[in-house]
């Protein structure tokens, strides 16, 4: 790949990730909109995220003014080229925080000084998945109120009455979104793993966030517990902001990984309503060939 042309593949997938949201995720917040009683709150609330972000579309602003951080999953065929995508990746994130479209989001804990360019130890998260077909660089910033509002579950759970089963598993999601109250920024999206060890866990569910709000859940009952804990979690009335309404949740996705007969964990990766995240494929010259 031509370094120049992939660097400004990466420079145009950040910013665009950074300031115009997901016509999925709009669509939902616009749907949304229309279920609320008029006149409530959390019409007016769900009005002003559409404005706020049709106003960062237009004007090129970033959605929110937490950027989030930067949270990257490349596709490639195993070669030498990872390099230059891991490359070009760190100094796009470079090069727009110098520009403010990335606000300065990387803390090192050791000397509790800001790096000032949203690189460190580990950051960004890049992590790599060799795979027989056309590189596919997926992008997500994340932001760190919804950061906080994640969280995992370790199976079987007296407090909830959660066995080892997805009756357990749905107590375990209804109950972070309760215990969010609204903190993540809601309505907010689910990732979801169920299994895995509690680190993978965290990537898997995260993972889950890359899927379109309109998509299917393959496996049909995973699809099932999705909808149900959707509409479940809609009922609660924390609402947009957690000030009230029948909008809590825009989305579950769930996956499943294998996970070690002692252990069943049940990972929630909770996204704010402002979940950025796209997925572009690059053409061998490393220009973004095609938005996904």
């Amino acid at each position: 790949m031509e370094r120049s042309a992939l660097s400004a593949s990466m420079y145009e997938l950040i910013s665009h990730t950074s300031t115009v949201l997901p016509r999925d995720v709009t669509e939902a917040l616009k749907k949304s909109s229309d279920r609320e009683e008029s006149g409530s709150i959390a019409r007016e609330t769900l009005d002003i995220l559409l404005a706020s972000a049709q106003m960062s579309r237009d004007e090129s602003l970033p959605l929110c003014q937490d950027t989030g951080a930067l949270f990257a999953v490349v596709r490639m065929r195993p070669s030498n080229d990872l390099s230059a995508v891991v490359s070009a990746l760190t100094g796009a994130v470079r090069t727009l925080t110098g520009e403010g479209i990335l606000r300065q989001n990387c803390v090192d804990p050791v000397t509790e000084k800001n790096t000032g360019d949203n690189t460190g130890a580990y950051v960004p998260q890049i992590h790599v998945h060799p795979w027989d077909g056309p590189t596919r660089i997926s992008v997500m910033l994340k932001g760190g109120g919804s950061e906080n509002v994640s969280t995992q579950y370790s199976l079987p759970l007296a407090r909830l009455s959660a066995g080892r089963d997805f009756e357990g598993v749905r107590r375990c999601v209804l109950d972070a979104v309760y215990a969010a109250q609204g903190q993540g920024c809601a309505p907010g999206i689910l990732g979801v793993c169920i299994g895995s060890d509690r680190g993978s866990g965290y990537l898997v569910a995260k993972e889950q966030l890359f899927r379109r709000l309109d998509d299917t859940n393959p496996i049909e009952a995973l699809n099932t517990l999705e909808t149900e804990i959707l509409e479940q979690a809609n009922t609660l009335g924390i609402g947009p902001m957690g000030l009230g309404g029948n909008t809590t949740l825009l989305g579950v996705k769930i996956g499943a990984a294998g996970r070690h007969p002692a252990c069943y964990f049940v990972t929630v990766s909770y996204s704010c309503w402002a979940t950025r995240r796209y997925t572009v494929e690059l053409a061998d010259t490393g220009e973004i060939e095609t938005w996904l």
